[in-house]
C-alpha cells in the first residue's frame, strides 16, 4: 500500500493566527483553565531555581568558612522552601486536574454542538461526515488537534519561564572574570572567546529541537496513512469483541479475513510498513542526530563551567549553580524552539477544527411564529416542488435524471391519513425530508397555512412534526426519559403513550418500570429490547410529543404479524386528530389510509384510495400490489380488497 505526503504545514503567520484563535476561545469559554495552566507554568519553571540557588550557597559555605550557624540557616531555608513549594504545587496540581478532567470531552462537545447546530442538508453531506471523521481520527490516532494545541501552548509558556529563570542565574557565568593570576587561562575573559562559545551553544541548542521537529513532522505529513492504519486496525483488530457479529464470525470464519489484515507485515504500523521505513530512514536519522547534538551541548556546558571554576573565576558552590542553571537555560531554549515547531505542525489540525466549527449554515432561518393552534388547523401544500441533492451532476443531458423529486403538487387535509408508497429510490424519504424542512426545495415552494415554510422560525416549524424514522435511535437512558426525550416528564402520559404503542404488557414485566435503563452501558441492570419493542418505544415517543403532524416511516417493519395487526386495529385511536403520513412497502397495510400517494422516479404518478388504485390495471400501484399479492392467501386478498 502506497502512501504519499499530501499535507502541507501552515506558514508561521497562519500558525500564529490559528493558535491565537485557540487562546481566545479558551479565554472566553474556559478562562479558569487558562489562568491555572499559566500559573502552573510559571510555578513549575521558576521554583526549581530556588533549590539550585540554595544548594549552591550550601556547597559554597562547605567549601569556604563552614560556619555552623550559616549552614543551619541555609539547610532550614532549603527544607522549608522545598516543603512550601511542594505543598503549593500539590494544591495547584489538584485544582488544575479538576479543570483538565473534562477538557477532552469539552473538545468533543464543541464538535457535537456544531453538528446539532448545523443545517441538516450540510450535516448530511458525505464531505461533512468525512471532515468530522478525519478530525476525530487525527485526535484519537495521532493525538493532533485542540488537546495537543493547549498542551503545546502550555509547554511553550513553561519553556519561556524556564529560559528566563535560567538566564537570570546564568548571566554572571559569562561576566565572572578569571583572575590575572591564572596567567594562560585569562583567555576565558576575552570577548573573542566568549562570543563564539555563546554563539555555538545557542546554535547547538537551536539545532537539537529543529532536528527533533523534523523527525516528528513525518507523523503529521503522513496523518492520512496513520488514520487509515488506525481505521483498519480498529475494524479488523476488534471484530471478535462484538457479540452482534459473533454468529457471522463463526459461520463464515471471518476471523480468517481479519488475520489477513492483522498479520500483514507491510501494513501501516508493521515492521515492513511505511512508518517502519521512515523510522529506519529519515525519521530515525533526524531523531538520532537530535539526541547526539543534545549530548554534545551537555558536554560543552560542563567543560566550559569547569574550566572557569578551575581558573578561579568562582568557587565550587557557584559551579553547581551554573551547571544547573545553564543546563535548565539550554533545556528551556531547546524546549521553546521544539514547542514552537510542534505548535506549527499541530496548527494544521487545529485549523481543520476551526474550519469545521466555522462552517456556515445556508438555510434561511425565518422569523414568523408558528401558531399554537388548539384546533390543529394546519394545512401543508407542496407547490410544484422539485429537488436535487447537493453535488448531483447538472449536465444538460442528464439534468432530469439527477432530480430526486420533480414537479410534486399535493395538499394535506387536516386529520387525513396519507400513505406514501413506491419502489426504492422513488423519492419517498426525500419527500419527508422536505416536509420536515431538513432540506429546502431546489424549485417550487412548500407552504404552511399559505406561507412559505422558510419564513417560519426553524425550531418552531420542526415542533409541529413527530417523526418515527426507519433508522431511529434510542439513548442508553431510562425508558421514561427515552419516550419523553427529557429527564423531567409526565409519567402518566408516558405510560399512556406506551400503552397506545402496544408496549403495556412488556412494561408490566420491568421491575423498575419507566426507570429501567435501556442497555447496560450506564446500568448493569439495564435491558436489551427486541427490534419490535424498540419500534414501539419510538412510536410512543412520537405520540408523547403530541405534534399535529405525525410521520411514520415503516413503523411496523420490525413487528410480528400479531403486533402489527394490533397497531393497525387501533390506528385511529393512536393517531387521534393528527394528520398522519405513513410510508410503507407493505401495500396491505395502506387500506386504513384515506389517500395513497404512489411515487416513481421522483414523481407522484398516482393518488387515490386503495380500492381505486388497485382497480387501475395500468397503474404503478396495481403492479406493485399484485407483485406482493402472491404472498397472501385468497381470504387475505379478499379482506384487503
Amino acid at each position: 500500500m502506497e502512501h504519499k505526503n499530501d499535507k502541507k504545514l501552515l506558514s508561521w503567520r497562519e500558525a500564529w493566527k490559528t493558535n491565537t484563535k485557540l487562546l481566545q476561545l479558551l479565554r472566553r469559554q474556559r478562562p479558569r483553565l487558562l489562568a491555572l495552566r499559566i500559573t502552573k507554568d510559571i510555578w513549575g519553571a521558576l521554583t526549581p531555581y530556588v533549590g539550585i540557588y540554595l544548594s549552591a550557597l550550601i556547597i559554597e559555605e562547605l567549601s569556604g568558612s563552614r560556619d555552623p550557624d550559616t549552614l543551619l540557616r541555609l539547610v532550614l531555608a532549603t527544607l522549608l522552601s522545598a516543603a512550601l513549594i511542594s505543598l503549593a504545587g500539590a494544591i495547584l496540581d489538584r485544582t488544575l486536574a479538576v479543570e483538565n478532567a473534562d477538557w477532552y470531552y469539552y473538545c468533543r462537545k464543541l464538535l457535537g454542538d456544531k453538528m446539532l447546530d448545523m443545517d441538516f442538508c450540510i450535516m448530511d453531506e458525505t464531505r461533512t461526515q468525512q471532515e468530522l471523521s478525519t478530525i476525530l481520527q487525527n485526535q484519537n490516532g495521532g493525538g493532533w488537534g485542540m488537546g495537543r494545541g493547549l498542551d503545546l501552548i502550555d509547554s511553550l509558556f513553561s519553556s519561556l519561564f524556564t529560559l528566563l529563570g535560567g538566564l537570570a542565574l546564568t548571566v554572571t557565568l559569562f561576566t565572572s572574570r578569571v583572575p590575572e593570576s591564572a596567567e594562560n587561562m585569562t583567555f576565558l575573559n576575552s570577548p573573542l572567546f566568549l562570543l563564539p562559545i555563546l554563539a555555538a551553544m545557542l546554535a547547538v541548542t537551536w539545532l537539537a529541537p529543529m532536528l527533533s521537529n523534523k523527525s516528528e513532522s513525518y507523523y503529521a505529513l503522513n496523518a492520512d496513512a496513520h488514520n487509515l492504519g488506525n481505521r483498519l486496525f480498529g475494524h479488523f483488530g476488534f471484530l471478535g469483541y462484538f457479540n452482534d457479529r459473533g454468529v457471522d464470525m463463526r459461520i463464515y470464519r471471518q476471523d480468517i479475513v481479519c488475520e489477513k489484515y492483522n498479520s500483514d507485515k507491510t501494513s501501516t504500523f508493521s515492521s515492513k510498513g511505511p512508518f517502519a521505513k521512515l523510522g529506519r530512514g529519515p525519521m530515525g536519522m533526524y531523531a538520532a542526530a537530535s539526541a547526539a547534538v543534545s549530548g554534545i551541548l551537555t558536554g560543552a556546558i560542563y567543560v566550559f563551567v569547569c574550566l572557569k571554576a578551575w581558573a578561579g573565576a568562582f568557587g565550587i558552590g557557584m559551579m553547581t549553580q551554573y551547571i544547573g542553571s545553564i543546563t535548565r537555560f539550554a533545556t528551556g531554549l531547546s524546549s521553546l524552539i521544539s514547542n514552537a515547531g510542534m505548535i506549527r505542525i499541530n496548527s494544521t489540525f487545529v485549523k481543520q477544527i476551526f474550519d469545521f466549527l466555522e462552517k456556515p449554515n445556508v438555510m434561511y432561518q425565518g422569523s414568523l411564529t408558528t401558531e399554537k393552534r388548539n384546533d390543529r388547523q394546519y394545512e401543508v401544500e407542496f407547490r410544484d416542488v422539485s429537488f436535487r441533492y447537493p453535488g448531483a451532476a447538472q449536465s444538460a443531458e442528464h439534468s432530469e435524471q439527477q432530480y430526486a423529486l420533480r414537479h410534486v403538487n399535493i395538499k394535506f387535509k387536516v386529520g387525513q391519513r396519507l400513505a406514501v408508497v413506491g419502489p426504492n429510490g422513488s423519492g419517498k424519504t426525500t419527500f419527508i425530508k422536505l416536509l420536515c424542512r431538513l432540506y429546502d426545495p431546489t424549485e417550487g415552494a412548500i407552504l404552511l397555512n399559505g406561507f412559505d415554510i422558510r419564513k417560519y422560525n426553524y425550531r418552531e416549524y420542526l415542533s409541529i412534526f413527530s417523526v418515527v424514522f426507519q433508522d431511529f435511535a434510542l439513548a442508553d437512558l431510562p425508558l421514561g426519559e427515552n419516550v419523553a426525550a427529557s429527564s423531567a416528564y409526565d409519567r402518566a402520559l408516558v405510560s399512556s403513550c406506551l400503552e397506545k404503542a402496544g408496549f403495556s404488557e412488556r412494561l408490566k414485566e420491568l421491575p423498575r418500570g419507566l426507570d429501567t435503563y435501556l442497555h447496560r452501558t450506564l446500568d448493569e441492570d439495564g435491558i436489551t429490547l427486541s427490534g419490535g419493542e424498540q419500534q414501539k418505544v419510538a412510536l410512543a415517543r412520537a405520540l408523547y410529543k403530541d405534534s399535529p403532524f405525525i410521520v411514520l416511516d415503516e413503523p411496523t417493519a420490525a413487528l410480528d404479524p400479531i403486533a402489527e395487526a394490533e397497531i393497525y386495529s387501533k390506528f385511529n385511536d393512536i393517531i387521534e386528530d393528527k394528520t398522519a403520513i405513513y410510508i410503507s412497502h407493505r401495500l396491505s397495510s395502506c387500506k386504513f389510509c384515506d389517500e395513497i400517494l404512489v411515487f416513481d422516479k421522483g414523481n407522484i404518478v398516482q393518488k387515490g384510495s386503495h380500492a381505486s388504485l388497485v382497480a387501475d390495471s395500468d397503474g404503478k400501484y396495481h403492479a406493485l400490489w399484485y407483485a406482493q399479492a402472491q404472498y397472501y392467501d385468497r381470504q387475505e386478498q379478499e379482506e384487503i380488497l
